[in-house]
C-alpha cells in the first residue's frame, strides 16, 4: 500500500520545491497536487486561500498521505497555522502538515551579515507579514523589508520570463525594494515560482546580495524532520514513485511542469474534480 508524501501548491510553482525534495530523497513516494484551475492564490483573501488549502490537504489525506507539505508561500502564510492548530486535531492527530516559510527562516540568520533581509513574494504573502513575524521569533535583530511582485508569477505562467519585458518588471520591483532598504544583503525568494527568474534577479542586484531560493532548505528541513520523527518516517512508503494531480487540464499542467522541472520527457498528470 502506498502512503506517499503529499505536496500541494496553487499551481506549478511548488514543483521547484518538489524537484529539490525528490532529488534529495528519491526513495520515497510522492503525490503532487496543483490547484491550477483556481490559481493564482496570491491576490485571494485569507478566507478563500484557507478554504482551498484545507480542501487540498483533505484530498491528499484521503489519498493516503500521512504528511503533506504546503509547497506554496501564499497558502503557508494564510492557511498553515489554522490548519495545524484548528483542523488537524479534528481530522487526524497522527497526520502532519508542514509549510515552506519556517525552513527558510531557520537558516536566514546564519546567512545575513548586515541583519537586513529582503523578501520578494506575492501580495498575499507580503500582506500576511509571515516572514517578518517568523524571522522576529528566531532572529529578533534582523530587519525585514518586503516587496510584492504581482507581475512575476503571470510572466512565468505565460512563459514570458526570459523576455525583455520580464527584465523591466524584475528590475522595477528590485529597485523599489532596495530604495526601501539599501542595506539588504540577503534576499528571500518568497514565492516558489521565482527560482525561474533567479538569473535575471541576480543580474539586477549587487553581487554582495545573496539570493535565497527555498527548495534546498525545504528539502533539508524535511529530511531532518523525518529523521527526528521516525514514527512518521516509517509511515511514508518507499517505492520511488511519483504521481501528479491537477485541477486543470492534464496537458496544460504537463506543459508547465516540463518548464518548471526542466524535463525533456513528458510529465503526465491526472485531473481531479473538486467536490
Amino acid at each position: 500500500m502506498k502512503t506517499p508524501i503529499g505536496l500541494f501548491d496553487s499551481g506549478d510553482g511548488g514543483l521547484t520545491i518538489f524537484d529539490k525534495v525528490h532529488a534529495l530523497m528519491p526513495e520515497y513516494d510522492y503525490l503532487y497536487l496543483g490547484d491550477n484551475a483556481r490559481a493564482p492564490y496570491g491576490s485571494r483573501s485569507f478566507e478563500i486561500v484557507y478554504e482551498f488549502t484545507l480542501q487540498a490537504v483533505k484530498r491528499l489525506f484521503d489519498m493516503g498521505c500521512p504528511l503533506v507539505i504546503i509547497a506554496c508561500n501564499t497558502a503557508s502564510a494564510k492557511a498553515l497555522r489554522t490548519i495545524q492548530q484548528n483542523d488537524l486535531p479534528n481530522i487526524d492527530v497522527s497526520r502532519r502538515v508542514l509549510g515552506v516559510i519556517r525552513p527558510t527562516v531557520e537558516v536566514i540568520g546564519k546567512i545575513t551579515k548586515t541583519n537586513h533581509v529582503g523578501v520578494v513574494a506575492t501580495q498575499g504573502t507580503i500582506l500576511s507579514h509571515s516572514y517578518s513575524l517568523e524571522i522576529k521569533k528566531l532572529w529578533p535583530d534582523i530587519i525585514v523589508t518586503g516587496q510584492a511582485c504581482p507581475l512575476w508569477v503571470p510572466l512565468i505562467e505565460n512563459n514570458e520570463y526570459n523576455t525583455a519585458g520580464a527584465d523591466y518588471f524584475v528590475k522595477k520591483y528590485l529597485d523599489q525594494l532596495l530604495n526601501k532598504d539599501p542595506l539588504i544583503d540577503t534576499l528571500i525568494l518568497g514565492c516558489t515560482h521565482y527560482p525561474l527568474l533567479i538569473d535575471k534577479i541576480r543580474a539586477y542586484l549587487p553581487e554582495t546580495i545573496n539570493v535565497i531560493p527555498q527548495g534546498n532548505y525545504v528539502a533539508d528541513s524535511l529530511k531532518d524532520y523525518l529523521h527526528r520523527h521516525p514514527e512518521m518516517e516509517v509511515r511514508c512508503s518507499k517505492h520511488g514513485e511519483v504521481e501528479f494531480l491537477t485541477s486543470e487540464s492534464e496537458d496544460k499542467f504537463s506543459e508547465a511542469a516540463n518548464i518548471f522541472l526542466g524535463k525533456q520527457e513528458g510529465i503526465h498528470a491526472q485531473r481531479i474534480i473538486w467536490e
